[in-house]
């Protein structure tokens, strides 16, 4: 069978359908999915439930699988891969953390609004997250298209942020929420990344405004005014007529662009067990022609 695509907003996201994902994927299925997501940024298979194994599977026919906060934090994993992000508020024994368990600061953190991995070079490209447990309410994800938020700014703001180059940092938004304790070692496991507010993506060709929570601020202007102007821009980007909300089914996978799309998750009961895998690749450049265009 071949991808089928059913849009959920006017600007970002669709339903796929037609591919069975839990099955290696041909080089065809391959090139229509990245197709797809060129288009929409946030792809949602329902009903296609996938073991670790399965998952990796599907991530590694995109490219090469990103560790992220692992970098940092190390520790106890849950999971068969390192690659593999523990999504949930349930401890390394199989038990739901506590409220004080540093679990629960990822969770609050994600909801803020991000792109994962844009701290890092290379940063990530699509993340591919699978529901295995769900609470009864809440819970859910946001995705904003930074594409469609670019193509709305005011001319003049346009002109204004043209050429400006955000620092990215994994821990600003972890120290924003009073998660501090790191050591000196974990702090320099990931260098700041610095990357244009506004882009062209090398694939699509379309101006992308590229901001989130891990911006901490901007090159050339004081540290007050370059998260002010931050703020502003998210602000933007994030307004509802660019969003798409998910409301999460036990073995959905949604799969997204980082470089396109910000995600944040929304509140839920911590005390009710909610567990989600994330898989997610690094971003290939493959020319110099593309790194140009990319941060043109």
């Amino acid at each position: 069978m071949s991808l089928t695509l059913q849009p959920l907003t006017q600007h970002i996201g669709a339903e796929a359908s037609g591919i069975d994902i839990s099955q290696p994927l041909s080089p065809e299925s391959t090139h229509a999915i990245e197709r797809a997501m060129d288009r929409f940024g946030v792809l949602v298979f329902r009903n296609q439930p996938l073991d670790q194994d399965q998952q990796i599977r599907f991530a590694q026919s995109f490219g090469p699988l990103d560790l992220g906060l692992r970098k940092v934090k190390g520790g106890p994993h849950r999971f068969k891969y390192a690659e593999l992000a523990d999504i949930s508020n349930v401890t390394a024994d199989g038990n739901v953390a506590a409220r004080t368990h540093a679990k629960i600061v990822g969770n609050v953190a994600n909801q803020l609004w991000h792109s994962d991995s844009s701290f890092q070079h290379p940063r990530a490209k699509y993340s591919m997250l699978s529901a295995v447990v769900v609470p009864r309410q809440g819970g859910e994800t946001e995705f904003a298209d930074l594409r469609a938020a670019c193509d709305a700014l005011p001319p003049s703001q346009r002109e204004r942020i043209q050429g400006l180059v955000a620092v990215h940092d994994a821990l600003h938004s972890r120290a924003m929420l009073g998660d501090t304790d790191y050591t000196e070692a974990q702090r320099q496991a990931i260098p700041p990344a610095r990357w244009p507010l506004v882009q062209t993506d090398p694939r699509s060709g379309r101006k992308i405004l590229f901001v989130g929570v891990h911006a901490r601020e901007v090159l050339g202007m004081t540290v007050a005014e370059g998260r002010m102007l931050l703020m502003d821009l998210l602000e933007h980007a994030t307004q509802r007529e660019f969003v798409y909300q998910h409301h999460w089914q036990v073995g959905d996978l949604v799969m997204w662009d980082n470089t396109a799309t910000l995600h944040r998750g929304r509140h839920f009961d911590f005390a009710e067990r909610r567990e989600l895998r994330r898989a997610t690749t690094e971003e290939v450049v493959t020319s110099p022609e593309a790194l140009a265009l990319a941060e043109a």
